[in-house]
């Protein structure tokens, strides 16, 4: 798996801007089956910061429907990335 395929988009909600309040938590969406090394890798590689610790969960997908028809959102992964003390967060984050 390449770098660039690990991390899908950054997660911009109420929740995760709290959390990156303290300067140093990032909160990405990657591939589901990418674990801890590959995106710390990606998030050093691609950033260019240190990451200090990556913790990881499984968001399962809502059932949804449409009239009659039932369907059912495919489970995605969650990374909460903190970077290293002193390191700073990539410009593209700073007024998110």
């Amino acid at each position: 798996m390449k770098l660039t395929d690990v991390l899908r988009r950054p997660i911009i909600t109420e929740k995760t801007t709290v959390i990156r309040e303290d300067g140093r938590t990032l909160v990405f969406q990657v591939v589901k089956d990418a674990n801890k090394i590959d995106i710390r890798r990606a998030v050093e590689s691609l950033l260019g910061s240190k990451v200090e610790s990556v913790r990881t969960s499984i968001a399962h997908g809502k059932m949804k429907r449409q009239g009659k028809f039932v369907g059912r959102r495919s489970d995605w992964k969650k990374a909460y990335v903190k970077l290293r003390e002193g390191e700073k967060l990539p410009e593209f984050l700073q007024g998110a």
